[in-house]
């Protein structure tokens, strides 16, 4: 998510700085930026200058207290709410008054975030989807404490990234992922019921409703350890039963099976 945050600003002609936990993972997002826009040259969706032009725009470093002087910063972190807290107190310590800190969460509530700072007021929520470069949407969540000046610059940053943006209420899950969990609790509930293969599922949604990818098939491209971690954000902010994370997804994570990126999820991608 951070990569595709990064590369999308920078296509849209924002002076960049990426900030990781180590060197290794910094070259490791750079590496996987410099990847998609060889394959938009490939595909001649944009020219090899374009493409140096963009990675020009993108400056790394290991180093919080280097985004001291930045306009924008969008954190960009697991879904881990007292990992996210830290952040945002450091942040609030070290960055200049202007700046606003958004968060690309998916489920927590941007008022918590807000409340570990000092500058409530220009704390707000920018939940890019999945994968960033493609998807056309980001929600922007705004707290109750969100001025309505950072509102108004942060929708006009995202639409400057050629986004459509939904602005949405500090709610856990806000609109997207309240909506995906719903289906996935539905899709997760057939399949323990022994209703249907994974597979005709997947199919009954594809081909009965258009969607680009089925709900298990989604969840392995997420990542279930991902898909968890947001099941028990929403679960511990409402306590709705309904919300509970699923034991099917807890023990696949338990078991490595994370998806796509460990070559097995709910589906089998070794050797493909």
């Amino acid at each position: 998510m951070g990569a595709g945050i990064v590369q999308v600003c920078a296509q849209a002609g924002y002076d960049i700085l990426a900030q990781d936990i180590s060197e290794d993972c910094l070259k490791r997002g750079l590496a996987t930026i410099d990847y998609f826009l060889s394959r938009d040259v490939e595909k001649r969706r944009r020219t090899k200058t374009e493409k140096v032009t963009v990675l020009a725009r993108i400056k790394g470093t290991t180093k919080i207290e280097d985004m001291a002087n930045r306009d924008i910063v969008i954190e960009a972190v697991p879904e881990d709410i007292l990992l996210k807290k830290r952040i945002f107190a450091r942040l609030d310590e070290i960055c200049a008054k202007r700046t606003i800190l958004a968060s690309n969460t998916s489920t927590i509530r941007i008022a918590e975030l807000a409340a570990a700072t000092k500058r409530t007021g220009k704390v707000i929520g920018m939940h890019f989807l999945a994968p960033v470069p493609p998807a056309k949407l980001i929600e922007v969540v705004r707290a109750e404490t969100t001025s309505p000046a950072t509102l108004k610059t942060v929708v006009a940053f995202g639409r400057s990234l050629g986004k459509e943006v939904l602005v949405a209420k500090d709610t856990p899950g806000f609109i997207f992922n309240y909506l995906l969990e719903a289906l996935n609790r539905a899709a997760l509930e057939l399949l323990d019921r022994k209703v249907a293969s994974k597979e005709d599922i997947d199919k009954s949604m594809t081909l009965g409703l258009g969607h680009p990818i089925g709900p298990f098939a989604l969840m392995d491209f997420i990542g279930l350890d991902v898909v968890y971690l947001t099941q028990k954000a929403v679960y511990e902010q409402t306590k709705d039963p309904r919300n509970k994370p699923s034991s099917v997804i807890e023990k696949l994570v338990k078991q490595g099976r994370l998806g796509r990126k460990t070559g097995k999820g709910f589906y089998d991608y070794t050797g493909k």
